[in-house]
C-alpha cells in the first residue's frame, strides 16, 4: 500500500519551511502527488472575549493576500519540481475551510501543531482538520526533521477511531523500520489489553509489517505524558492514534490524548478520526 496523494498546508504568514521540507520528502518516499494548500482570509478573525469581530479589508489588503498567495504558489512549484506532479490550490478565505474542502483530493492531510494565535488570517486548527476532513491527518510540530520512519509508535486503544488509526497508517507502517505497539491502562485490564495488542501485532505481520514489540504500561499519571516517555526512551519518530473530539455549541472539544497531540507532541503525528 501507498500513498497516491498527499495535501500540506502551507502558512501565508509564518514560517513553515520544516514542514514543507517533511512534505516534499514523504511524497518523493511515496512517488505521491503533492497539492499545496493556502488560504488568507479576507476578513480576520479577532476574538473579544466571547464575541468574534469581523473587520472589512480594504482594497489594498485583498490585492496583498493575493500577490502573496500567488509568490508562495511560485516557490512551491519550485520546490517541489523533483516530484512526479505538484499542484497548488489558494484562494482568499480561511484556510481550515479551504483545507477541509480540498481535502477530498488526498489520502493525507499535512499540517502544522495546534496554536493559540487564532487572530492570523492563514489561521488553521489541526483538530477541526481532524475532525472534519475526512481523511488522517498528518500534525507537524514547528521544529521537525523529515520522517526517517526508523521507529513508530502505535498508540493502541480499542476504539474505531485507533482501529481507522492503523488502517490508514498502513503505508507508514510498512516504510518503517520497526514500529512498536503501545497500549496504557489500569492494572485490572492489563490481560485484556495485552490481548488486544496480540491481535493488532498479528494483524499488521499479515500486512509485512516488522513489529519490534508490544509495550503495555500501567497509567501512572496522564496518558499523554507515558506515551511520550516512549516515545523518547525509544527514540520514535511518529506516533500513529486515534483523534477523539466532537463540536458543542460551536466549541471543539477533545480528548485529553488527542488534545495533547495535537498541541505539544515532540514528534510528527498521524490521527485519524
Amino acid at each position: 500500500m501507498s500513498f497516491a496523494t498527499l495535501m500540506i498546508h502551507v502558512d501565508a504568514e509564518r514560517d513553515c519551511e520544516q514542514r514543507v521540507q517533511l512534505g516534499l520528502a514523504l511524497a518523493d518516499r511515496f512517488r505521491a502527488t503533492l497539492i499545496g494548500v493556502a488560504g488568507v482570509a479576507p476578513r480576520p478573525r479577532l476574538s473579544g472575549g466571547p464575541v468574534v469581530v469581523y473587520s472589512e479589508p480594504t482594497a489594498g489588503e485583498l490585492r496583498d493576500a493575493t500577490a502573496r498567495l500567488e509568490q508562495l504558489g511560485e516557490k512551491f512549484r519550485v520546490q517541489g519540481q523533483s516530484l512526479e506532479r505538484v499542484e497548488w490550490r489558494s484562494a482568499l478565505e480561511y484556510a481550515d475551510e479551504l483545507v477541509c474542502r480540498e481535502a477530498r483530493a488526498a489520502d493525507l492531510v499535512i499540517v502544522g501543531a495546534r496554536h493559540t494565535d487564532h487572530g492570523r488570517r492563514d489561521f488553521v486548527d489541526p483538530g477541526v482538520i481532524l475532525l472534519r476532513a475526512g481523511r488522517p491527518v498528518l500534525v507537524v510540530p514547528d521544529i521537525v526533521a523529515p520522517l526517517s520512519l526508523r521507529r513508530v509508535v502505535v498508540a493502541w486503544k480499542d476504539t474505531r477511531e485507533c482501529r481507522r488509526a492503523v488502517r490508514d497508517a498502513l503505508p507508514f507502517l510498512q516504510a518503517a523500520k520497526q514500529v512498536l505497539l503501545v497500549s496504557i491502562g489500569e492494572e485490572d485490564s492489563k490481560s485484556t489489553e495485552k490481548r488486544n495488542l496480540a491481535d493488532v501485532g498479528a494483524y499488521l505481520v499479515r500486512h509485512r509489517i516488522i513489529v519490534a514489540d508490544q509495550i503495555w504500561r500501567r497509567a501512572r499519571g496522564p496518558t499523554t505524558t507515558e506515551l511520550i516517555d516512549v516515545v523518547r526512551e525509544e527514540k520514535a519518530d511518529l506516533i500513529i492514534a486515534g483523534g477523539y473530539g466532537h463540536s458543542r455549541l460551536g466549541e471543539w472539544i477533545f480528548g485529553g490524548v488527542t488534545h495533547q497531540l495535537l498541541g505539544s507532541s515532540p514528534v510528527s503525528c498521524m490521527l485519524s478520526h
